[in-house]
């Protein structure tokens, strides 16, 4: 999914769904790491929700880079493009995110893979709205703002994850 948003992007001059693409490989970072670090101990599920947050940081340093270069070029986004695959990408994420649901409490590993999810889903449904409103308003501005907010959930949800790690990472010696 990652690859096909992130060209949908770039070719449909979306920064929503250019944002959106970035979480989705974030995503595929993370369920990797979380699979590997499964049943091997506290310290390791610790250091790896530390780097998963730290991915989220950069992710959202990286959708703020793309939302700036958004605002010079000025292009308004293709609806088209940016309805079907944030269509698709919803529909992948929700399944993700139907599956964790029940396991989201289990571990700070499992915790920091179902927030990751839930990202997902919401910025699926951010770069939906964005095309409806880019489609209203022949602006780009709706997909810049919600470029912003994508970057935004990014930051907040580093900032928990991080803060989660932290904790576990001093509680683990």
């Amino acid at each position: 999914m990652f690859l096909t948003e992130s060209a949908a992007g770039i070719l449909a001059h979306s920064t929503a769904l250019f944002a959106d693409s970035i979480d989705m490989l974030g995503d595929a970072i993370v369920y990797g790491f979380s699979l590997y670090v499964i049943g091997r101990g506290l310290v390791w599920q610790a250091r790896a929700a530390l780097l998963k947050g730290i991915i989220m940081a950069a992710f959202g340093v990286g959708v703020l880079v793309q939302v700036a270069l958004k605002i010079a070029q000025g292009l308004t986004p293709t609806v088209e493009v940016m309805g079907a695959v944030g269509t698709l990408a919803f529909v992948a994420n929700l399944a993700c995110l139907a599956l964790l649901w029940r396991r989201r409490g289990d571990d700070i590993n499992m915790r920091s893979a179902w927030i990751c999810s839930r990202n997902d889903v919401i910025g699926n449904a951010a770069v939906l709205v964005a095309a409806g409103a880019v489609a209203v308003t022949g602006s780009p501005w709706p997909d810049i703002v919600i470029g912003l907010l994508v970057a935004t959930v990014f930051g907040r949800s580093a900032v928990q994850v991080l803060r989660d790690a932290s904790r576990a990472v001093t509680a683990s010696g």
